[in-house]
């Protein structure tokens, strides 16, 4: 298979743009690394591409490492002809490719090899030659066969070995079961029924059948965890006499034929006991693969829209983290992050101590200015944000308060890094810095959790967990490298997620600057042990000395283009100094007016990397999460019994899933936005209007109280003005 072209094809990219990024990770580069300073090469692919492309890549050879070997065993049996190296030469999956190899596949005893043991092979041939006529007869044929030591009884034992050997021969074909798959996917039904006589969320799917080319992602995750969890049974359903119609039409090439009297059965016997079962299997297999990969992708743009959310900078912070028996655990951390007080207040039941408690919370404000408090989105939240709106009126400043979700936090609390993070602390006070850290700095703070723990993907524990792993890590990876972090103040897990530093390389970070102090310059990083040439290639530009004497070690700019980047100033007449002190408005306008090409012929750079620099040079140390919509923070606490019918209120979009949006209105229970809602107009995917963290208006349609639940709409608020 020429995999160039495979991918190509399938991703809708040049030939030549994926050799030469083939090349690039070939070569040991990063994904980051390649999206950001090698655009020229790829043809400016962006991360998310060069993720499917690698990920693309690593199947297709994984396809022609199995195809070698699947080649090299069927030509040790002296069994690999022309035929079958060019069947192996077509298939495009590994399902087909397992289908060639299955007739060579050393096999565990089955009818058709106990009859071939008996030596009916010669008579199984006798009638798939389907002769006009048989001299002698079949039967008589088949009392040649008659052994008993061999287990051969009469002749009707023959026929039926001989009829288990056709049954299996046309179970192994590669062809009819490709085109019986094919025929399955396009005609069958999933069909599920109540294993139990009891209620459950799998209700709806207690009587539940559809094509299965119209099945919902969603729909297949459901189902697949109701008959996990033994509330379903799931069968799939297909017409089977067009079925077995269909292989006929392939097998029968004498319709007169006396041999079809043992022929036909045998043909719906193959079918029945050995394809159809396979294949449901298989497609029941692929059902899930397809669910997953959908579910996946979701999870992923979910992520990346999380950990993308703007940072509350320049805040002091209350984290909150809610309770009952062992009261609500309180930590007030700086602008820096930085732990300054801890406290436990008992105002929720059993005690609902207010009094005391309340006094603590205004101690805490006032003595260390806080500007927030971040509540914990868990158990006994809505009662703790009851008791803050009511505290906040008390004091004599400005403190409002957020609702923040503490998916994971507990996993953070008791693990190894949080116990090294804060060795004096408990779990239910490391989860009360981490929620107020999530406010300050999503990013910083969130890579510290597994990101399946994080909580805003649909079905995640029901995926095959390295794949989840494999392809969060890499959103998580892809976000802290398009946003940099500061060498000097971040923590060994942020580091890690960095272009080419290895986890022992972060730790090995942490520990220079902490023996040495300060990095003062990029070049400094080199020293570090564990990092070499070529880690310090693909992780430079992703770290910001802020403190350092060259300018361009807080910017994007890579270091092997600082030289350029000064010869680009000095084209336009400027100088570093003007860079630090943000004098270059007009250097886009100027290179512009001459013609960007232009300029980057003079410099021999090429466009892309010319415009990457000139915007790194325009705001250095910049974050590009500044531009996303800051966290909606309030004052008054609203209540589900406060809600009514047509209510317009503002929300954040806390988890967008294959059915529609999640949305935190301010009111404990998150609303849902149901993909039928979202829009007059017909959207395929939720994912076309949302994403996690936009802060969107939302009307009331209909609020349970009973259920707890609060259902949303759009219809008739316009698309393109439903963020803030």
């Amino acid at each position: 298979m020429d995999i160039i072209k495979a991918i190509a094809s399938e991703l809708h990219l040049r030939e030549e743009q994926v050799k030469s990024t083939v090349e690039l990770l070939d070569g040991g580069n990063t994904v980051p690394f390649i999206a950001r300073y090698r655009k020229e090469v790829t043809g400016s692919l962006d991360d998310v591409t060069l993720r499917a492309l690698e990920e693309k890549l690593n199947h297709l050879r994984k396809m022609d490492e199995r195809r070698g070997e699947i080649s090299a065993l069927i030509e040790a049996q002296g069994n690999l002809t022309p035929e079958i190296t060019a069947a192996l030469e077509r298939a495009a999956t590994l399902v087909e490719l397992e289908d060639i190899y299955r007739p060579f596949r050393p096999k565990r005893k089955t009818r058709a090899s106990v009859a071939r043991e008996k030596g009916l092979a010669p008579l199984a041939a006798l009638i798939a030659e389907q002769r006009d006529t048989y001299a002698p007869p079949l039967e008589e044929e088949a009392l040649t066969y008659v052994n008993e030591e061999k287990g051969v009884a009469n002749a009707e034992e023959a026929l039926a070995g001989a009829c288990d050997i056709l049954a299996e021969d046309i179970a192994n074909s590669a062809d009819f079961r490709k085109m019986l798959r094919t025929f399955t996917m396009q005609n069958g039904t999933l069909v599920t029924r109540a294993a139990k006589e009891e209620d459950s969320v799998y209700h709806d799917y207690y009587d539940f059948r559809e094509p299965i080319k119209k099945l919902r992602p969603h729909r297949i995750l459901a189902i697949n965890r109701g008959e996990k969890e033994e509330f379903l049974k799931v069968t799939v359903e297909v017409p089977e006499e067009d079925a077995v119609s269909r292989l006929s039409a392939h097998i029968v090439k004498n319709a007169g034929s006396p041999a079809l009297r043992y022929l036909m059965p045998t043909i719906h016997d193959s079918y029945d006991r050995l394809i159809f079962p396979a294949i449901e299997r298989e497609i029941r297999s692929d059902l899930f693969d397809t669910a997953s990969e959908g579910a996946l992708k979701v999870f992923a743009e979910n992520l990346r829209n999380l950990l993308m959310i703007s940072p509350l900078k320049g805040k002091t912070v209350l984290g909150y983290d809610p309770g009952y028996r062992t009261g609500c655990k309180l930590a007030v951390v700086d602008s820096t992050g930085k732990v300054l007080d801890t406290a436990v207040i008992y105002p929720t039941k059993p005690r609902e101590d207010i009094p005391r408690s309340r006094d603590t919370v205004i101690r805490l404000c006032r003595k260390w200015g806080v500007d927030v408090v971040a509540i914990g989105n868990g158990t006994a939240s809505r009662e703790s944000e009851q008791f803050i709106a009511e505290t906040l009126k008390g004091l004599d400043r400005d403190v409002k308060y957020t609702i923040v979700s503490e998916a994971g936090a507990s996993v953070y609390s008791a693990s190894k890094l949080g116990a090294e993070e804060f060795p004096d602390f408990d779990v239910t006070e490391r989860s009360a810095v981490s929620i107020a850290r999530r406010l300050q700095d999503p990013l910083a703070e969130l890579v510290k959790i597994e990101p399946q723990a994080i909580g805003v993907g649909q079905y995640q524990h029901d995926m095959k967990p390295a794949r989840l792993s494999e392809a969060l890590g890499g959103v998580v990876e892809d976000c802290v490298n398009a946003v940099g972090v500061d060498v000097n103040t971040a923590s060994y897990s942020l580091l890690s997620y960095i272009a080419g530093i290895s986890t022992t390389a972060a730790k090995n970070m942490v520990a220079y600057r902490e023996e040495n102090g300060a990095f003062t310059g990029r070049a400094q990083i080199k020293k570090v042990p564990k990092i070499g040439a070529k880690a310090y290639e693909q992780c430079a530009g992703f770290l910001r000395v802020p403190g350092s004497a060259e300018v361009f070690d807080n910017t994007g700019v890579h270091p092997e283009s600082y030289d350029l980047a000064r010869r680009l100033l000095a084209l336009f007449g400027y100088t570093e100094a003007d860079v630090a002190e943000g004098n270059i408005a007009m250097l886009r306008a100027k290179v512009t007016l001459r013609g960007a090409d232009q300029v980057a012929a003079a410099l021999g750079c090429g466009e892309p990397t010319l415009l990457d620099i000139i915007g790194e040079l325009e705001k250095p140390g910049r974050d590009i999460r500044d531009t996303a919509p800051a966290p909606v923070l309030r004052s008054d606490v609203l209540e589900m019994k406060d809600l009514s019918e047509g209510m317009l209120l503002k929300g954040t979009v806390r988890n967008v899933v294959d059915f529609g949006a999640f949305v935190d209105i301010g009111v404990h229970e998150d609303g849902l936005l149901h993909i039928s809602e979202m829009s007059d107009r017909y959207i395929s995917h939720p994912r076309e209007l949302f994403s996690v963290g936009d802060v969107i208006e939302v009307r009331i349609k209909s609020v349970d109280l009973g259920r707890k639940r609060i259902a949303l709409t759009r219809k008739g608020l316009a698309d393109g003005e439903h963020k803030s």
